[in-house]
């Protein structure tokens, strides 16, 4: 049996979470995601929206997700390998190289991550919605609409 290991907040779930997941549980018979907690995100100076009981039971709820454990410090991988008999640690690209010292203890593999989708991205696009920004777009909406009736008036 092979057991594959992951780490990840997995906030604003979406598309590319759920095509990680899906290979992840491709590459052997048991998997085991250990969602970010909101302790150990503000540690990283990275706020979820979404609660870590709550993305912890999203991820759960997934089929081909056997366990999901706690991340809370960046030390407990290898404890994890070895208490849970992991055969494979699986994360994405984006860390490539950083866990080679994982090696030791199994099979380390970067995936790549799915284009154009990010809870970054997502995120950065949410802010934009903040009373500031409302404000200011207003502001610039009233300043186009002042300039296409005058335009309208010289035509």
């Amino acid at each position: 049996m092979t057991t594959v290991l992951t780490y990840g907040t997995f906030d604003l779930f979406h598309i590319g979470h759920l095509n990680l997941i899906e290979r992840l549980s491709q590459m052997g018979d048991r998997l085991i995601i250990a969602v970010s907690t909101d302790e150990f995100n503000a540690g990283k100076g990275k706020t979820s929206v979404v609660s870590y009981e709550d993305r912890a039971r999203i991820i759960s709820s997934i089929k081909g997700v056997d366990l999901v454990i706690p991340e809370t410090s960046w030390e407990q991988k290898a404890s994890d390998i070895k208490e849970h008999g992991v055969d494979v640690f699986a994360i994405g690209e984006d860390w490539a190289g950083k866990f080679d010292e994982l090696k030791e203890l199994c099979e380390v593999v970067y995936l790549p991550r799915t284009d154009g989708i990010s809870s970054t991205e997502i995120k950065q696009m949410l802010r934009v919605l903040d009373p500031k920004h409302i404000t200011e777009m207003q502001d610039a909406l009233a300043v186009m609409s002042r300039l296409l009736e005058h335009y309208r008036d010289l035509t």
